[in-house]
């Protein structure tokens, strides 16, 4: 009886040895693991990916420069040709099938919020976490992006705190492994679906400023403050 008194005990410790570091490890809410993401960000100075814009029926493709703080560049394959720069201070548009230039100066308070793509940036993500409220679309487990890709990847929704933001609702898809984001995913006001899809993102390259200097076609037609007049 003794004997398997001991037994006993001994398995009990083995069973309790085995489950401390199951219930030690760090309980990560929706709130800390898109600090954690936002952190992962901030340690970024510069990046290139491919990037997919879906914005209801129309697709667009480029290839995406940036540099922190709010330098921005897509160099579009899809419409073949198109250019979008942000300089920190100008966003320019240059639409070759229109021969068309568009010109906006933006002011600081826009200046993360102008292009749907710096959301995937230090800043973008600090404005993400003060607007809306995080949780866990499936679960903090990994899942697949979609049906059609079986990228790995933790899904955040974020609802909007405020009637006047941009998007009603977020989904950010993050990969676990590099905590980059994958696809945003965003419903508008207006319930038109938005999405940006990264991919082949590669880091602190020694991406220079002259990259967002934009020379535009002497031919094309300028328009200024297409989007907003700056007293609006």
């Amino acid at each position: 009886m003794v004997q398997h008194s001991k037994i006993g005990v001994i398995a009990f410790l083995i069973f309790l040895v085995s489950i401390i570091p199951v219930f030690s490890q760090e309980i990560v809410t929706a709130d800390r693991y898109l600090e954690r993401v936002s952190e992962r960000y901030a340690n970024i100075r510069d990046y290139e990916a491919y990037v997919t814009i879906q914005s209801g029926s129309n697709n667009m493709v480029g290839n995406l420069s940036y540099l922190s703080p709010n330098f921005l560049r897509i160099d579009f394959t899809r419409p073949s040709g198109q250019v979008l720069v942000f300089n920190g201070e100008f966003l320019t548009v240059y639409i070759p099938e229109l021969r068309a230039i568009l010109n906006q100066a933006v002011a600081p308070a826009r200046r993360t919020s102008t292009v749907g793509a710096s959301m995937a940036t230090a800043q973008g993500l600090q404005l993400l976490r003060r607007g809306y409220l995080p949780a866990f679309l499936f679960g903090p487990e990994p899942v697949p992006l979609d049906d059609r890709n079986r990228d790995m990847v933790i899904k955040l929704r974020l609802t909007s705190r405020l009637i006047s933001e941009g998007f009603r609702e977020i989904i950010l898809s993050i990969n676990p492994e590099t905590l980059l984001i994958r696809r945003i995913e965003g419903r508008t006001i207006a319930e038109v679906l938005v999405s940006f899809d990264f991919s082949n993102v590669r880091t602190n390259l020694g991406i220079p400023e002259q990259r967002f200097v934009y020379d535009s076609p002497a031919s094309a037609n300028l328009y200024n403050n297409f989007l907003f007049r700056e007293s609006d």
